[in-house]
């Protein structure tokens, strides 16, 4: 990047911007160019400093974060890296706010250099580089449910950065008579707990966290927990069911992308069905390629959709990608595939 990340830290703590901007100072090419208090403020300081990315609290005084954000991303669409508090309440408030197009989060911590908060830096920096649309989360109207037979066994996605508003997309196009599908999707432990919940709210399927030993089901969607394990999808008799396992993260991350797509790569599915969407990284792009030998269907996010193009780049280098399509047209062609005669040769 040839010059500094000029970024505006906006929290209603001062000690809490003090720490974020010595956190982010550690950085030779991030330049903290200004704090704000509260929305009011930020405003104000958006337009006087024209920065490259802001890290924006939920719950400040005048105007909240999410209303704020909002605001933010239909007048003046720009990246923005939420810093919320660990708790559920403020899970479900990030994930609302991801949905409406913040990049990113990061929990807020208890003290220096803890837990989630040494990833400051790092999505800051990816949030400097990633492409944010106009009018932020576009959310695809819900399909109404419909007769639809699902021939395929399973379907799985991967997805890192930008992946909330990704998969909502996705899944808002699917009926209630879905194909068993699994999702890992980058995301702190606490996290996931409430995005299962957001999308169990808005989307047509049932749902969940993964839970291990949880048979895969038609209808029912089943989402990577955050923390120490990782998911699989293994064969029980003749079911498909949910493994979680402990482990050291794999490509960089736990749960990994690569970790689940290798697992279904392995079934001898009679249909399978994978898709790679926004993220950072390559996480998920030796697991897709595994899914095509095997004989899966494939699909990956095109460019011009992602918030960031890493994990979907990756995956189409290495030939693990069968057809790359907008995030819009990504849910309609998986259900075509998941329904079609001969869709994954096994």
């Amino acid at each position: 990047m040839g010059s500094r990340i000029k970024v505006l830290v906006v929290d209603d703590s001062p000690t809490m911007r003090a720490l974020i901007a010595r956190q982010l100072a550690e950085d030779p090419d991030i330049c903290v160019v200004g704090e704000a208090g509260d929305p009011l403020e930020a405003r104000a300081a958006i337009k006087a400093l024209n920065p490259d990315v802001v890290t924006l609290d939920i719950e400040m005084p005048n105007m909240s974060g999410l209303d704020f954000l909002e605001r933010l991303m239909r007048l003046r669409p720009m990246p923005v890296v939420m810093v919320s508090t660990l708790t559920q309440r403020g899970a479900e408030a990030t994930i609302q706010a991801l949905e409406l197009g913040a990049v990113d989060c990061v929990g807020k911590p208890a003290g220096v250099h803890t837990g989630e908060f040494s990833q400051l830096v790092e999505k800051v920096r990816i949030a400097a580089r990633a492409r944010v649309r106009d009018g932020g989360a576009a959310a695809a109207p819900a399909v109404a449910d419909f007769p639809y037979t699902a021939a395929a066994e399973v379907v799985a996605f991967g997805a890192s950065t930008g992946g909330v508003e990704a998969l909502l997309t996705v899944l808002r196009t699917f009926p209630t008579s879905c194909p068993p599908t699994v999702i890992t999707q980058h995301m702190p432990a606490n996290f996931t707990t409430s995005f299962a919940a957001r999308m169990d709210r808005t989307c047509a399927p049932r749902v969940t966290e993964a839970v291990d030993g949880a048979p895969l089901l038609p209808g029912h969607v089943y989402l990577a927990p955050g923390g120490p394990t990782h998911l699989k999808v293994v064969r029980s008799g003749a079911r498909l069911v949910c493994r979680l396992e402990e482990g050291n993260p794999v490509s960089g991350h736990r749960p990994s992308v690569d970790v689940l797509f290798k697992s279904v790569a392995g079934l001898g599915a009679r249909r399978a069905i994978g898709a790679i969407l926004t993220g950072m990284g390559r996480d998920g792009a030796e697991g897709l390629r595994a899914m095509r030998d095997a004989g899966a269907v494939t699909f990956g996010q095109d460019e011009a959709t992602c918030v960031v193009f890493g994990m979907p780049r990756a995956a189409a280098e290495m030939g693990a990608v069968e057809r790359q399509l907008p995030l819009e047209r990504i849910g309609p062609a998986v259900l075509r595939a998941a329904a079609r005669e001969g869709a994954g040769v096994h």
